[in-house]
């Protein structure tokens, strides 16, 4: 089962999905809304399947599958879990059938809070599986530069989801939330490009690999770790999100569709999590330690703050966006204290 393609299924079963959604004829809304059930459903089969295969004793990353995409750059469609990548995609195997669940009696001018016309739920059903698909990706991939073109391209149905089926105030908080994660995403871009040249200097030959950008992690200078790190540490931060760079999810939270707003909270924020512990800690380990108390200390005030904010909340999706932030300062505390115990509970 170990060379079964379960990941790279588990991202092209939705997306595929995706496309047959969208080019259903007009009205055909319980179709779609079939389809996207049976092939979440196939998703999380997948997902458990994966996690029966999965020796906890083996290699880190486990389920790989890897072909050249852009050779001449070092660039491949490499896939892999590791246990935490694995929950990940237990958790989105899970989440997504419940938010389609969850849709299945909206009408089509009841997905937000605006009038939309008979094509909107197939559409809105077509972005979730997509959606689902770049999730999938982003925990999956183990090649750097597929792990970026993943974590900006799960942007666009979220932006869509959002944008058309929102509340009120549904594209203001759609473009803010686009803008904040496009700009932490080109910034981090940056850095990715600065590692591929960093592994030309160190290996000899440049390349995107994890497993070979970790190796060399410890020989990098601290000075050229600083700026690689921040590349990456500000693009998570954005996404997780961490207080100053939070101010995008509350009205996100807000104005989303609710099966939307689960998956913004419950899966897209926990990108910034799993973005410091499996980026920012392994490639940049003196960096971080060089930046531990200061993401401390923000921690320590997104803990407070947010849970203040959270109290005064009278709209239920807003208080789950600030308890969000609450929690995510738990996390980075977990993260950056440096201890068994802490990075356990993170």
């Amino acid at each position: 089962m170990s060379d079964f393609p379960f990941l790279l299924l588990m991202i092209a079963v939705p997306a595929i999905g995706a496309a047959v959604v969208a080019g259903l004829p007009k009205g055909r809304d319980e179709l779609a809304r079939q389809i996207s059930l049976a092939l979440s459903g196939v998703v999380l089969l997948l997902a458990v399947l994966a996690t029966v295969a999965f020796d906890v004793d083996g290699d880190r990353f486990q389920l790989t599958t890897e072909f050249a995409w852009i050779p001449d750059f070092g660039v491949s469609v490499a896939l892999g879990v590791d246990g935490i990548a694995l929950v990940m995609l237990l958790l989105i195997g899970v989440l997504v059938p419940i938010v389609i669940g969850a849709s299945w009696k909206d009408t089509a001018a009841g997905i937000g809070d605006v009038a939309t016309d008979r094509r909107s739920m197939k559409a809105y059903f077509a972005w979730l599986l997509l959606l689902e698909a770049m999730m999938v990706g982003v925990f999956a991939a183990t090649d750097v530069f597929l792990f970026y073109v993943f974590f900006e391209a799960m942007l666009v149905p979220m932006y869509f989801m959002i944008g058309r089926f929102g509340g009120p105030r549904r594209q203001y908080a759609a473009v803010k939330f686009f803008l904040y994660s496009l700009l932490g995403g080109l910034i981090m871009l940056a850095s990715v490009i600065g590692l591929f040249v960093v592994s030309g200097t160190e290996l000899g030959a440049g390349t995107f690999t994890w497993v070979e950008l970790q190796r060399m992690a410890a020989g990098v200078d601290e000075t050229t770790q600083i700026w690689l790190f921040l590349g990456f540490f500000l693009a998570f931060a954005i996404k997780a999100p961490l207080v100053p760079f939070h101010t995008w999810l509350p009205d996100a939270g807000a104005e989303a569709p609710v099966g939307a707003g689960v998956l913004l909270v419950g899966v897209l924020d926990k990108v910034g999590t799993f973005g410091f512990l499996r980026y920012c800690l392994p490639l940049f380990p003196d960096a971080s330690r060089y930046f531990a108390p200061f993401v401390l200390v923000l921690a320590v005030i997104g803990i407070l703050y947010a849970a203040l904010l959270a109290m005064g909340q009278s709209d239920m999706k807003r208080l789950v966006s600030y308890t969000s932030i609450s929690h995510f300062g738990f996390i980075a505390l977990g993260i950056f204290a440096f201890t068994t115990e802490a990075a356990t509970g993170a």
